[in-house]
């Protein structure tokens, strides 16, 4: 069964003020990873994640605008983050390319076809006094990452092509959490499923039902 996938960070001596710069450098390196650089939306949401967001923004990225810069990383981060709040979270989606099969029409009938699709990514960053002070179990970062599909493609059958698309998905997601251990200062991190099931287990099971 599919199950969400989170990845969460803390700092050493943590400051509502440095939100902004630890939210900024691990955008960053996740923008490394997926080879883009803009932010696809922002926003800031109240008290906690029963709320409604208080500010939103939806970033055009459309290459044929005369002007993306907005949607820069250190640009959105300092537009979400303008006003710092103990009781707010700051939320920022972007995109990278994962491998999906596809199932696809031929002359010789439907065929899958292993291609990158662009997934969401989630950032979020809470204030102290978020959803009860909820970041001693978030993390000061949390990173959602949706549902764990991408590394273990349940329904998909585990061929030689199947098997080598995973291990493309599962590098970079071992590359973003490697850059954002080296470069952003974080005390301690943690991958994890909303069910408890360890990623790394959830794949071992996935091999040896196949094997």
């Amino acid at each position: 069964m599919a199950d969400q996938l989170y990845l969460s960070l803390w700092f050493p001596n943590f400051r509502l003020t440095a939100l902004p710069d630890a939210l900024a450098s691990v955008l960053r390196q996740f923008a490394i990873v997926s080879g883009d650089k803009r932010v696809a939306a922002a926003s800031a949401y109240p008290l906690g994640f029963t709320e409604s967001p208080t500010w939103q923004r939806i970033f055009v990225n459309d290459p044929r605008a005369e002007d993306t810069s907005e949607s820069a990383i250190e640009n959105a981060v300092a537009e979400a983050t303008e006003q710092l709040h103990d009781d707010m979270a700051y939320e920022f989606e972007m995109k990278w390319p994962l491998w999906s099969p596809v199932l696809e029409d031929t002359p010789e009938g439907p065929e899958t076809a292993w291609k990158q699709i662009s997934s969401t990514v989630r950032v979020l960053g809470f204030g102290p006094e978020f959803d009860d002070a909820s970041f001693d179990q978030n993390g000061h970062i949390r990173v959602d990452f949706g549902l764990d599909t991408p590394w273990v493609l349940e329904e998909a059958e585990l061929d030689d092509a199947a098997t080598l698309h995973i291990q493309k998905n599962v590098e970079m997601l071992l590359a973003f959490t490697l850059l954002v251990e080296k470069h952003c200062g974080i005390s301690s991190r943690l991958l994890w499923t909303e069910s408890g099931e360890p990623l790394v287990q959830k794949l071992i099971d996935r091999l040896q039902r196949v094997n």
